[in-house]
């Protein structure tokens, strides 16, 4: 069961109330540790990468998990019972389709409420700088001035990554644009983002990318990025497992 959200704003610098946690992709570069099991539940320095996610939002003081489920639906929803009593966790049953992080959003939007909401992807992996990556997230939103705040990694500090960068920035942390093909972003986007639930409209029907939702944000010039402090790695693939712990270890 679930209760109804109230409506309250979040003010400049308080963590938002409502996570949602994006855990229902099939993880297919993680093959073949993804045969039997969802990649959220996979392993990297001692456990699965979503406790990994929820031990952030402990930390942060954030009070009400939205996860979205599809493949291998069951074992994570058993995994996550009664296993983070410090929050309520609401799951966003997408069995029937994999929507995509966009659909995945709209499919959400009724267990979200009005208030800004903080967006991670479940197989994010990172270490927090001088502040809490969450909590700084929080510092630097802005209700009346943005639509979407994204964490973003200076491309040459993204660990185990095989991209070439998302964004640019400006002075004061505006997107101003994607990066174009054949060049190079300077920042990559971490898989965590602050998005105000006024974006999630107009949207089509399936499944999509929450690329949508961004490019109207930028268009406005309501897209903004704050830079992470600390360490982030992108855990893809099987082989960037124990590279990851290799770092953390020497950490």
């Amino acid at each position: 069961m679930t209760r109804q959200l109230s409506i309250r704003p979040t003010p400049a610098g308080l963590v938002p109330r409502t996570a949602m946690v994006m855990a229902a992709g099939i993880g297919k570069r993680m093959r073949p540790l993804t045969a039997t099991r969802p990649k959220p539940l996979v392993s990297v320095a001692g456990k699965p990468l979503i406790d990994h996610v929820f031990d952030r939002l402990v930390a942060a003081g954030v009070e009400r998990a939205v996860v979205n489920v599809h493949y291998l639906a069951d074992q994570l929803e058993a995994h996550l019972r009664d296993r983070f009593p410090e929050i309520e966790i609401v799951i966003s049953d997408e069995r029937d389709q994999l929507l995509e992080t966009g659909g995945g959003l709209v499919k959400a939007r009724p267990l979200l409420g009005d208030a800004p909401v903080l967006v991670v992807n479940s197989d994010n992996l990172w270490v927090d700088g001088p502040v809490d990556a969450i909590r700084l997230l929080a510092s630097r939103w802005n209700e009346a001035a943005m639509d979407a705040l994204l964490l973003m990694v200076p491309l040459a500090r993204a660990h185990n990554h095989q991209g070439q960068g998302d964004f640019h920035l400006g002075a004061d942390g505006r997107i101003t644009g994607r990066r174009r093909p054949g060049r190079v972003a300077p920042f990559s986007y971490t898989g965590l983002q602050i998005l105000h639930p006024r974006i999630i409209a107009d949207a089509p029907e399936g499944a999509f990318s929450t690329n949508l939702f961004w490019d109207r944000a930028i268009a406005a010039g309501r897209a903004y990025g704050q830079v992470h402090q600390g360490l982030w790695f992108d855990v893809g693939t099987p082989r960037a497992i124990p590279q990851t712990e290799l770092i953390l270890a020497d950490g």
